[in-house]
Parts: C-alpha cells; sequence; structure tokens
C-alpha cells in the first residue's frame, strides 16, 4: 500500500517536472539552446496564480489560465530581448546568456517585491480524500495530474496537427530550407517559447497549489531538475521530455520512502550523471541531433 502513495505522490510530482521540462526540450529542439531562465519563468507563473487568486479573488482554472498567457507573453519577450540577437552567436555566448537572464528575474523579483515567501491559500483548490488500493490519494493529487496529463495532450495535438506545430518541426529539422519554403522563422521560434513558457506557468501554479509555498528563488532546483528530466528522456524529444519527469517524480519519491530523504534532490543528478555516462542520447534519442 506505501508503495502505491508513494507511486501515486511521485507521478503527481513528475507531472510538474514533466511540464517545465517540456519548455526546455522545445526550445532545444528548434534552436538548440538551453534555455536556463525556464525556471524562473516557473517561478513567474507561481506568482501570478498567487495574486490572481488572492488579489483578483479568481479560482484555480481561471487563474491557471491567466499565468499561462502572462508567461507565455513573458518567454516570448525573453526571446526578442535576449536570444534572438545572438541567433548566430556561439553556443557558449547564448548560454551564459540564458544564465544572466536567470538571475536577472530572480533578483529583479526579489527587487520589486522582497524575498519573503508566500503561502497559497488552503481553498485555491479544495481537496477530498479517497481510498485506491489501500493508498489515501486527495482529489486535488488526481485532479493537478489530470490538469498536467489535459495540457501535455494538447501539447501533443498542437505539434503535429497544427500549423504552427508543422511549422516547428520544418524548423526543428532545418531552419534554413524552412525558411526558403516560406516559414518565418523568427516567429515560429518566439511561438516555441510562447508555448513552452506557457507550459511553465501552468507548472507554477499547480506546483504553489500543491506545495503551498512559494519564494522568489524558487524555480532554481525545480528547474535544474526538469533539464535533467529533458535529458534523461532524450533533450530535444517532447515525448521523452514527459516520460523522464514522470520517471524523476517517481524516483524521487521512491527515494523518500526508503528513508533517504536528505538525498531527495541529489538523486536527480545522479541520474543526469548515470544517463550521460551510459546513454548520453537519453532514453528515447538515437543520437544528439534527434528533432522535436
Amino acid at each position: 500500500m506505501e508503495l502505491v502513495q508513494q507511486l501515486i505522490n511521485g507521478i503527481s510530482l513528475g507531472s510538474i517536472y514533466a511540464l517545465i521540462a517540456l519548455g526546455y526540450t522545445m526550445v532545444y529542439g528548434i534552436i538548440k539552446l538551453i534555455n536556463f531562465a525556464h525556471g524562473d519563468v516557473f517561478m513567474v507563473g507561481a506568482f501570478v496564480g498567487f495574486y490572481a487568486i488572492t488579489g483578483m479573488g479568481l479560482s484555480f482554472f481561471p487563474a491557471l489560465l491567466l499565468a499561462m498567457v502572462v508567461c507565455a507573453a513573458f518567454g516570448v519577450l525573453i526571446e526578442r530581448i535576449a536570444y534572438k540577437p545572438l541567433r548566430n552567436a556561439t553556443r557558449i555566448a547564448a548560454l551564459i546568456t540564458a544564465i544572466g537572464v536567470s538571475l536577472f528575474i530572480e533578483y529583479g523579483t526579489i527587487y520589486l517585491r522582497g524575498a519573503q515567501p508566500e503561502a497559497y491559500p488552503g481553498d485555491a483548490l479544495p481537496s477530498r480524500n479517497f481510498q485506491i488500493f489501500g493508498a489515501t490519494v486527495s482529489s486535488q493529487s488526481l485532479l493537478i495530474l489530470g490538469v498536467s496529463l489535459a495540457l501535455m495532450v494538447i501539447l501533443q495535438f498542437i505539434v503535429h496537427r497544427t500549423k504552427i506545430g508543422k511549422a516547428m518541426r520544418a524548423v526543428s529539422y532545418d531552419a534554413d530550407a524552412a525558411r526558403l519554403m516560406g516559414i518565418n522563422v523568427d516567429n515560429t521560434i518566439s511561438a516555441t517559447f510562447a508555448i513552452g513558457s506557457a507550459l511553465a506557468g501552468a507548472a507554477g501554479v499547480i506546483f504553489g497549489v500543491y506545495y503551498i509555498k512559494i519564494e522568489p528563488l524558487m524555480g532554481i532546483i525545480p528547474g535544474l531538475k526538469a533539464f535533467v528530466a529533458a535529458v534523461l528522456g532524450g533533450i530535444g524529444i517532447i515525448p521523452g521530455a514527459m516520460v523522464g519527469g514522470l520517471a524523476l517524480g517517481v524516483i524521487e519519491s521512491l527515494v523518500s520512502a526508503a528513508g533517504y530523504s536528505l538525498w531527495r534532490d541529489g538523486v536527480a543528478f545522479v541520474v543526469l550523471i548515470l544517463i550521460l555516462v551510459f546513454k548520453p542520447s537519453g532514453l528515447f534519442g538515437k543520437n544528439m541531433k534527434e528533432k522535436v
């Protein structure tokens, strides 16, 4: 029964990692950039959701949608200001810029509102407990998992069944050829940032409701773990990011259940080292040039 409980907890946590990891893997698949500011977009989404619920009186779902819209616009702004001018620069220049943007967002947030943490109201998402195979599961956990999976399904639909999704796959495969075929590469890249950032914003609200406490530096560890999840599944591969996030969440929960909760954060980076040593292309990758 304890195993079932931990699996459910791990899948709920892993779904949050998966939503963040999708942004990493989409951006890498398009422009081969590791956007280390992505974890801070997740943090911004958590605060937008918090202020929407406490300040504007919105319920969970309207706050979730508002956070997704704000973070989508924020992601496009980051791409246009920080990354677009470096489109033809070296990889290391773009990487350093991403780290700089991350620090700017974190400490800009602290400057604007202070470093004090906030707590999501307990009634943001009412919860009831159910018994499933002898394990106690809250309706909140099930709803969070359902919302996360729904967003992942919608993303798959966008990528494989819409015009912008086809453009994203074309740019991922060969940006120059896509440009010759009349695809607006710049707009496609901006759309990729918008979609990935919207998912990160949703993950921020879900995280706040699930774990209650949020603060300006909260994006660092979940952002790094989501990056590990993206590498685990195969960076640049959307289904891989989903599976990697869920797998990492389950691994963390099982480690905690085994009595090694102090290793909960460290195990993610042990997984990263192992995957880089034994299968650097990830679980779903054949080589480092896999496409979205």
